[in-house]
């Protein structure tokens, strides 16, 4: 069973930045790739972020690019998302989860709170 943590979250002013951690217990951790979704209250799950499990390839969503960053340390088993230019709209539960080895992502991790104030 592989266990996801993600850390990180909490309360920040629009304009500021925050950075997520998400530890796996997933050993070689590098075979995976990772994501990042997230979750406001009354909307569905949305994709935010993902990182290849060498590190060389990232992708975003259009409402973050340029503003969000995903990178992984693989050596300390963590995937990391920096947020900066934060704004009312990110405002929700962020997981983190790992791909699979076919497709989708199989597991997830409970998730931590942001929340933006205006």
């Amino acid at each position: 069973q592989v266990q996801l943590v993600e850390s990180g979250g909490g309360l920040v002013q629009a304009g500021g930045s925050l950075r997520l951690s998400c530890a796996a217990s997933e050993r070689p951790f590098s075979n995976y790739a990772m994501g990042w979704f997230r979750q406001a209250t009354g909307k569905e799950r949305e994709f935010v972020a993902a990182i290849t499990g060498s590190g060389g390839n990232t992708y975003y969503a259009d409402s973050v690019k340029g503003r969000f960053t995903t990178s992984r340390d693989n050596a300390k088993n963590t995937v990391y998302l920096q947020m900066n230019a934060l704004t009312s709209e990110d405002t929700a539960v962020y997981y983190c989860a790992k791909g699979s080895a076919s497709d989708g992502m199989d597991y997830w991790g409970k998730g931590t709170l942001v929340t933006v104030s205006s």
